[in-house]
């Protein structure tokens, strides 16, 4: 039987996508529900897997641009692939009967006679190999790796295509072990150049950052905080909170409950422009930008003003597994009234991000650095984090995007305020 494998719809809004790769080869035996093939939305990059097992054979080409719905593949199931080797170790385990056994063991001497006229050629191989390959240097992990797949140092240094900065990097560092360095000669010049086609996601990345530019007055106003009680917090807790709730605490979570908290204060930054309207709502959903292979995806944390901070956590963490292995829905990566985005991660000090529309705003987070600060007089060392935050000043007025800025500030510096509603707990208790 031929069974067709259509393009499912990744979303409402969503009439065509483009095939980005194929995953198995035309003509390639494939297993019920395994991927096949990515497709690439403005959106989002999602699979597309087989519907039954069998035979593929492949209609449409990488980079091809078709409607949703349309078959891009077909399955002939009467050619039915080899049973999945953890499906027949299953049925097998436990049915061997005492001749089988016996078989075995038999089959098993023969099999270690052959290993061992195999293994003297081969140490024949790898001592030839290791008097030109002498000064290579191989890991436990390594060696074992290469024993159980039999292949030499002469085959691994044959399969080496080129030379980049780690592997430089791993030559300089154990410069020092060596009696004598053998340098690198120089790399050859080069005029080559790559040319590759934006994806459908990276183009409309690259419409919408130019229409921010174009139609927004956008500007950025900066602070920064202290770090000290939440990364303290975190010390103290984190085994107990692993614990009870089986992942590690981070710091997002605290950012995206302290913007929603500050907006109870500074509602205007959590409102949008619709045409001559201002649309403000009365709940919180916070988009936390990912970076993925495929480029920048924003998927989103809804009310998070209701959601406590383990809460929120585990949510960023499945949101953000979902984007990387290319698993996420469109309808989780559409709305969002707020984003976040976090340069820290790969080591900007300060940056002014760009504004997520129709958003009117957007936080940007930095690298947490030790830096020297008063501190009651006295001149100390703390870890001090940049904030920045990108506002839309036709709807948000200076008052409120600083005044925002300085409430997530205090909300991080005294994490204990998220829970008295930004009062102070003495005073609270005291009723003043």
């Amino acid at each position: 039987m031929i069974v067709e494998v259509k393009v499912p719809s990744p979303g409402e809004s969503i009439t065509e996508v483009e095939i980005g790769s194929w995953l198995v080869e035309d003509g390639a035996l494939v297993y019920k529900d395994q991927e096949i093939a990515e497709v690439e939305s403005d959106k989002a990059t999602l699979t597309i897997v087989a519907a039954e097992s069998g035979k593929v054979s492949i209609k449409t080409g990488e980079g091809e641009t078709v409607e949703v719905g349309a078959v891009v593949c077909t399955i002939d199931t009467s050619v039915k692939p080899e049973e999945k080797p953890e499906e027949k170790n299953s049925k097998e385990k436990g049915i061997s009967t005492e001749a089988e056994t016996q078989k075995t063991q038999g089959q098993k001497r023969d099999s270690e006679a052959k290993d061992d006229e195999a293994s003297g050629k081969k140490a024949q191989k790898d001592e030839q190999a290791s008097q030109e390959y002498g000064q290579v240097k191989i890991t436990p992990v390594a060696k074992a790796y290469m024993q159980e797949e039999g292949i030499s140092i002469e085959d691994v240094i044959k399969g080496l295509k080129r030379l980049g900065k780690k592997e430089v990097e791993a030559a300089m560092s154990v410069a020092g072990d060596s009696a004598e360095i053998e340098w690198m000669s120089p790399k050859e010049p080069s005029r080559e150049t790559d040319r590759n086609r934006m994806t459908p996601l990276r183009r409309k990345l690259a419409e919408r950052l130019v229409a921010v530019k174009n139609e927004t007055a956008m500007l950025t106003t900066f602070n920064e905080t202290d770090m000290g009680n939440v990364m303290e917090l975190r010390k103290k807790y984190q085994q107990q909170f692993v614990e009870k709730h089986g992942f590690k605490l981070g710091f997002m979570s605290f950012f995206t409950k302290a913007v929603a908290l500050a907006m109870e204060s500074h509602p205007m930054v959590n409102a949008q422009l619709d045409g001559d309207e201002i649309v403000s709502p009365q709940f919180v959903d916070v988009g936390i930008a990912v970076s993925t292979p495929k480029g920048l995806m924003v998927p989103i944390v809804r009310n998070a003003e209701s959601k406590t901070i383990p809460q929120i956590e585990m949510e960023i963490k499945e949101l953000a597994e979902k984007a990387r292995n290319k698993k996420i829905s469109v309808d989780e990566l559409t709305g969002g009234t707020f984003t976040i985005t976090n340069g820290g991660v790969f080591g900007s000090l300060l940056s002014t991000p760009v504004i997520n529309p129709p958003q009117s705003a957007i936080l940007g987070m930095h690298n947490i650095v030790d830096r020297p600060v008063a501190v009651n007089g006295q001149v100390v060392i703390r870890p001090m984090m940049y904030l920045a935050l990108s506002y839309d000043h036709r709807i948000i007025d200076g008052k409120d995007s600083v005044g925002f800025l300085v409430k997530v500030k205090e909300f991080i510096e005294h994490p204990e305020r998220m829970f008295t509603g930004g009062k102070e707990p003495e005073k609270l208790l005291l009723g003043i």
